[in-house]
């Protein structure tokens, strides 16, 4: 009696609603989660698995499989960071900032021009528009960025045309630079979207009251459209940010030697190296070392508007 009265109950119905999608999100999220944290704590020698727990890994990435007690305390932190592993997650974690920052600066002054100065009517038009990108593979859009950057691509023979240059920019093409480009703009529709969004939401009246009391358009914009859209603009830092560093294709096919990210040496340590138990523990490091600085980046987002408020 008591199940069919908690069926019939509210609680019940909303219970039995949400269950599918938590079953669906527990087995396509927490499930492979589970499973790279315990290769994380395994290894392996080619084929055949070793369960038993072990730190190996963790301390192959970090450096620290050996503590020198005759060298000082600084001594021995300062050899952590001396690992490739390190090295790419830093160059990682710096190309996404960098990438995050270009996309959500670019992205900005869409997102307001499209809220703010289009008609209501076209606004469907403009987000039609910002979508076409993905209608082609993601793939074919990196490929078409080589023609456009490589060294007799569209960039170089624009401007040996023109005559600003003499011999075609080798900086543009396999290295970071590439990298960046290509990231962003490949995630500015993900970053003007909710921008465009928070915007929406902004009371009118607000921006007419604001003037009314003496402000100028431009401290309008700082004191009150801004901290207004800030929701949408974490929301694109966020969306922007987490994909990107864990991007390999990328990288892979514009960075060159030069332009290896930690998404990288994942894949090469899963599908090259056969040592999936260290590529675990590399997808563990950045992840975590991306929710470190997505919470931190949230908290200073926070405290800068109490501030204002």
């Amino acid at each position: 009696m008591a199940w069919a009265d908690f069926k019939n109950s509210e609680r019940g119905r909303a219970a039995f609603l949400t269950a599918p999608p938590f079953l669906y999100a527990v087995l396509l999220l927490a499930l492979p989660l589970l499973a790279i944290v315990l290769f994380s704590f395994w290894t392996q020698d080619f084929l055949q698995i070793d369960r038993t727990f072990t730190l190996n890994n963790y301390r192959e990435v970090f450096a620290t499989s050996k503590w020198t007690s005759g060298e000082g305390l600084w001594a021995n932190l300062k050899s952590i960071g001396n690992t490739i592993y390190l090295t790419l997650l830093g160059r990682s974690l710096y190309v996404s900032l960098f990438v995050t920052i270009v996309t959500v600066l670019l992205a900005f002054p869409v997102a307001y021009f499209i809220s703010f100065h289009v008609a209501p009517g076209r606004k469907s038009l403009w987000l039609f528009l910002i979508t076409i990108p993905f209608w082609t593979s993601y793939l074919i859009r990196v490929f078409l960025w080589k023609v456009i950057l490589g060294y007799n691509g569209v960039v170089n023979s624009s401007l040996i045309n023109i005559g600003l240059i003499d011999e075609p920019l080798t900086f543009i093409l396999y290295n970071i630079n590439a990298v960046i480009i290509t990231l962003a703009h490949a995630f500015a529709p993900f970053a003007i979207l909710p921008i465009f969004v928070a915007l929406e939401k902004i009371d009118r009246s607000l921006l007419e009251a604001s003037q009314d009391l003496g402000e100028t358009r431009f401290t309008t914009f700082f004191r009150v459209t801004l901290p207004l859209a800030m929701p949408g603009v974490v929301a694109a830092c966020l969306i922007v940010f987490i994909p990107t560093i864990g991007d390999y294709v990328t990288p892979a096919l514009m960075g060159g030697a030069g332009g290896q990210l930690i998404a990288n040496m994942i894949q090469t340590q899963f599908l090259a190296l056969n040592n999936a138990p260290l590529g675990a523990a590399l997808a563990l490091v950045a992840m975590l070392s991306v929710t470190a600085i997505s919470l931190v980046f949230i908290w200073l987002n926070r405290k800068w508007l109490r501030a204002r408020s």
